[in-house]
């Protein structure tokens, strides 16, 4: 436990509540730590925070379109690399049809996400059915394979030397956001059973295991998918976003940590779905202005109508390192007190890391090269 030095003061113009019935003529901008879960501070300014000019050097905002990753990987671990850290492995895969081979990841658990496509998950557990819009949270060392009906997109997300758990829900209690009992685990069912090698038959079997970021070929004379029954409470388990039912405050404008789905041990995974934009006349109805100056954030934009930022699309992503103000974009901000309609419209992946994320040597033109800019306001 922290002994942060708390005295709370107002001083000046101020309002009384964070996000709400802020003074006339004014924007708010939020100063915290520990992400907000931390002692925090909100100012006041006449000027939207984020109405610069010009952005030089490596801080800046950044933006990638993964629609423009061409090319199909073979398997997960040949996916295009997008963000990286020692605690984290962040990667865009683009695949179609079965997996010649089973792979197993020995660094760390995986969280795939599914943007595109549906089809079959095989594992040592057993079968699931996949789909666009599913978590599958596979546990370190698990061997699996993906049998997609077609062409697909997932979102990789490596707890390297971690593991995920669920987040503590507090006051709201264990069933709030989504109930435990949803979670969907592989089932030893005819699907699983039918893909094993019969008796007696010899089939070559390979598993690409990966260690330390390198790869070792394993071969079997049979399918090593051969359970024929498990029992236990460690296994890999299916969450799709329309199970997520969020939690929501019609006087307050809650902060991107009430939308955690998953923890590792150096970032978590949150998840925007539709919800009521909040109706009390004096609460913000958009993300505030903050600095966040204890976490990098990024945000996987799945589907939707993205209400808080200008021309992005799904299957596009925006990095804003920490350490500098960030929030609505011009046009969002227009809303920010009397939206256009009463609900968002929006599916998306934010993680949010405690380490710096550097980003990969990716294909000329996945970058948005003006990202930067799209928060000066017109006049």
């Amino acid at each position: 436990m922290k002994n942060w030095i708390a005295l709370p003061r107002i001083e000046g113009k101020s309002s009384r509540q964070a996000h709400a019935d802020l003074p006339e003529g004014t924007y708010e901008r939020e100063l915290g730590r520990e992400g907000f879960f931390g002692p925090a501070t909100q100012m006041y300014h006449r000027h939207p925070p984020t109405g610069w000019r010009d952005w030089q050097g490596p801080l800046r905002p950044r933006a990638f379109d993964l629609n423009r990753i061409e090319g199909m990987a073979g398997d997960p671990w040949e996916a295009a690399p997008i963000l990286h850290n020692v605690h984290v492995k962040y990667r865009y895969w683009r695949t179609q049809g079965a997996l010649k081979a089973l792979v197993r990841n020995a660094d760390g658990d995986d969280l795939l996400f599914v943007h595109k496509g549906a089809g079959a998950l095989f594992c040592d557990y057993g079968h699931l059915a996949i789909e666009a819009g599913d978590y599958i949270v596979l546990p370190r060392g698990t061997m699996w394979r993906t049998a997609f009906d077609g062409a697909a997109e997932v979102l990789l997300i490596e707890a390297s030397g971690g593991s995920y758990r669920l987040p503590d829900k507090g006051l709201v209690g264990p069933h709030a956001i989504f109930d435990p009992a949803v979670l969907d685990t592989p089932r030893i069912d005819d699907a699983f059973l039918g893909q094993q090698t019969p008796e007696g038959r010899e089939d070559v079997w390979r598993v690409r295991v990966k260690r330390r970021g390198a790869i070792s070929t394993v071969t079997y004379p049979y399918n090593p998918l051969d359970a024929v029954g498990w029992h236990g409470d460690l296994a890999p388990v299916r969450l799709n976003v329309r199970d997520i039912r969020p939690l929501m405050s019609h006087r307050y404008h809650l902060p991107p940590s009430a939308h955690t789905t998953f923890l590792a041990d150096r970032f978590v995974v949150c998840t925007f779905v539709p919800r009521p934009f909040e109706t009390d006349p004096g609460a913000l109805k958009v993300p505030f202005f903050h600095n966040n100056d204890d976490y990098d954030e990024v945000i996987f934009y799945h589907r939707g109508d993205f209400f808080s930022r200008d021309n992005i699309d799904a299957g596009m992503i925006t990095f804003h390192p920490c350490g500098f103000t960030h929030g609505p974009h011009p046009k969002a901000l227009e809303g920010a007190l009397a939206p256009k309609k009463s609900a968002t419209d929006e599916y998306a992946v934010m993680l949010d890391t405690r380490d710096p994320l550097e980003v990969a040597a990716l294909p000329e033109g996945v970058e948005v090269s003006d990202y930067a800019q799209s928060w000066r306001a017109t006049t």
